[in-house]
């Protein structure tokens, strides 16, 4: 009687053969970075007679691609949950040095908001980016990460990833297409020696003996350390979900409750049929509560747009007032004794959009020439221009909602590792942690910060 192989192998060598096996059987080609989505039983047909043909096992499996014989091993070093920006980054520098990486992802397509990032252009970094620029609850925690992959260091990677990139105002690097960028990062990841298995939807993670043990809908697999890049709920229609809080907290870490962060305002009464006869307008504003901040505000049929409301968005709470400065920098009295027979109406309008000079004019009764104005009336009017003040009803929420605020407590993490201070082996990365940047390339800056610290070590 033959004698049986064991079947002890590296993950990595497994799965190249059987994607290509996957990819034989469809009767269409998927498109970049997708995979065809199976059910389990599939999974276990193809990897038995698979394993059977090759390995000499009898087809013996245990969930995706392991035998009875190997339970007790890990499958791979690093195992990412995640395939996002952060994920990429992570498995590209885990994988190159050396560590044989697995990435499982639920969706079929990859890094699906950088796909969509930036309007289709991916707005990659931002040259300006610090600690200052993120909201966490640490507000020292972000500087180790930040230092050690710099914007220079995101626009050098682009550099090699010959991708064409531009910057923009206030420090904003854009690439031409997001989809290319996404495609790039999956090539970067793969060329590393990364696997990435998509359509493995996840379904509990934890400590086995000295190993992770990761349950999905595609079997079960193991590794030595287990990165958590699931990212959080903000983009529900593209399949975001806080579900990598609850992983996190099954291992005991600690978690802020996540909530719409970079979304717009929704106005109500008097102040949102001002914004429906404003919409579309926009202009360059000045926040100055809930905290200070700057770029162009979009009124909308419901409220506030625009990078200063979004930025705005992420210290609010309801109830309280939004104040702007709608003509930063304007000196209103200069402009008046430049022009003492104008009308305030026109003097606003070379300062202002026409449309909101005018109605500001018509619900305020700003009415005369500016030579007429007395020094109490004109204060009156700056006071409006540099502070106005409205309360918003609420944000748009999560449909669009660009981050998530909250997330788990870095309290709990090395603020250099990434790495769980009481789960030797845990990593948490990207939007998954508390901690959200401003709208402008903040947020991807963080993604590959965080990436790369955890991919260093894990």
């Amino acid at each position: 009687m033959k004698k049986r192989r064991s079947f002890r192998r590296d993950l990595s060598d497994s799965l190249a053969p059987m994607s290509d096996t996957l990819r034989f059987e469809s009767k269409r080609r998927p498109g970049p970075g997708v995979f065809e989505r199976r059910s389990v039983l599939d999974y276990w047909k193809i990897s038995s007679s698979f394993c059977s043909r090759r390995f000499g096992c009898g087809g013996q499996i245990v969930g995706h691609t392991r035998c009875k014989e190997s339970m007790h091993q890990a499958d791979c070093d690093v195992m990412i949950l995640g395939a996002g920006a952060s994920g990429l980054m992570c498995a590209a520098v885990a994988a190159a040095r050396g560590r044989k990486t697995l990435v499982l992802d639920h969706a079929d397509v990859f890094a699906r908001k950088v796909r969509i990032s930036g309007g289709g252009r991916c707005n990659f970094t931002n040259l300006r980016a610090s600690a200052e620029d993120y909201v966490c609850g640490n507000p020292h925690f972000p500087k180790s990460a930040l230092a050690r992959f710099t914007p220079a260091d995101a626009v050098e990677l682009l550099r090699g990833l010959e991708l064409p990139a531009h910057e923009e105002e206030g420090g904003k690097i854009f690439c031409e297409s997001a989809e290319q960028t996404a495609e790039a990062l999956l090539g970067r990841a793969r060329r590393a020696g990364a696997r990435l298995l998509g359509g493995a939807a996840i379904q509990a993670a934890r400590r086995d003996g000295n190993v992770f043990r990761v349950d999905t809908s595609v079997g079960s697999f193991r590794a030595s350390s287990l990165v958590l890049a699931l990212g959080g709920p903000a983009w529900p229609q593209i399949g975001a979900t806080a579900f990598g809080c609850k992983i996190a907290r099954s291992f005991g870490l600690g978690v802020t409750q996540f909530r719409p962060g970079l979304a717009p305002f929704i106005a109500d009464g008097d102040f949102r049929k001002l914004c429906r006869e404003l919409s579309g307008v926009s202009l360059p504003a000045r926040v100055a509560e809930p905290h200070a901040a700057e770029g162009g505000l979009l009124f909308t049929h419901s409220g506030l747009s625009g990078p200063a409301a979004l930025d705005a968005s992420l210290s609010w709470r309801e109830g309280r007032a939004v104040v702007l400065d709608l003509a930063p920098d304007v000196d209103l009295a200069e402009k008046i004794d430049q022009n003492p027979r104008r009308s305030i109406k026109n003097i606003l309008a070379q300062v202002l959009p026409k449309r909101l000079a005018s109605l500001l004019c018509e619900a305020y009764g700003w009415d005369g020439v500016g030579a007429d104005l007395s020094k109490k009336r004109l204060e009156a009017i700056e006071g409006r221009l540099h502070g106005f003040s409205f309360t918003p009803a609420k944000t748009a929420g999560w449909p669009q909602a660009e981050a998530a605020l909250g997330g788990v407590d870095v309290g709990a993490l090395s603020s250099k590792t990434m790495g769980a201070k009481d789960v030797p082996g845990l990593y948490c990365i990207g939007e998954l942690l508390d901690v959200t940047g401003r709208v402008g390339g903040f947020n991807l800056q963080w993604a590959w910060s965080s990436g790369a610290a955890a991919g260093e070590v894990a």
